[in-house]
């Protein structure tokens, strides 16, 4: 036999003897699946902030009155950097949202208050509505619109007449 026919059948043979003591990966474990609550119907919600039946400001007797607090009132927007100063907000008691800028006309849209959530309609779709903070001072809310969420502080507007939906 010749050296190139011997080195040949011995690498072969170590090659072979390798793969006979070589074994198999060990596979990965599969996680147990989780079993958790379908949240596919809940509004989403921003986890920065607490939810109101979180927030010290607002206690469980004001959270059972809460849509008497903000409905068939015109808020007005305080200045902020995401909605223009001077718009005004109004939550009828029919489910009628009104929004009025001052260089726009209104935008009729819809709002509901169901199981401690808020949810403005606007131009047919729905935001999730988080509330932050509320008295008879002001409306602070925060919407979930696509993007960044929207923070908007309202205050009472006594001087405008509530509109009609």
């Amino acid at each position: 036999m010749t050296s190139t026919r011997m080195s040949a059948l011995l690498v072969a043979m170590t090659l072979g003897l390798a793969a006979c003591k070589a074994q198999a990966p060990t596979p990965e474990p599969t996680p147990a699946p989780q079993v958790t609550a379908d949240t596919s119907a809940q509004p989403a919600r921003s986890t920065d902030a607490p939810l109101p039946s979180e927030d010290a400001s607002l206690a469980p007797a004001a959270m059972a009155a809460l849509p008497s607090a903000f409905v068939d009132k015109v808020w007005k927007v305080k200045p902020s950097g995401k909605v223009e100063a001077g718009t005004t907000y109004t939550f009828l008691s029919d489910g009628t949202l009104v929004i009025s800028s001052p260089n726009a006309t209104p935008m009729h849209g819809r709002w509901s208050y169901e199981k401690g959530a808020l949810v403005m309609v606007e131009e047919g779709i729905s935001y999730p509505t988080d509330i932050l903070a509320i008295d008879a001072s002001r409306f602070n809310i925060r919407s979930h619109n696509p993007g960044e969420p929207v923070d908007i502080e309202l205050v009472p507007a006594p001087d405008q007449p509530l509109p009609k939906p």
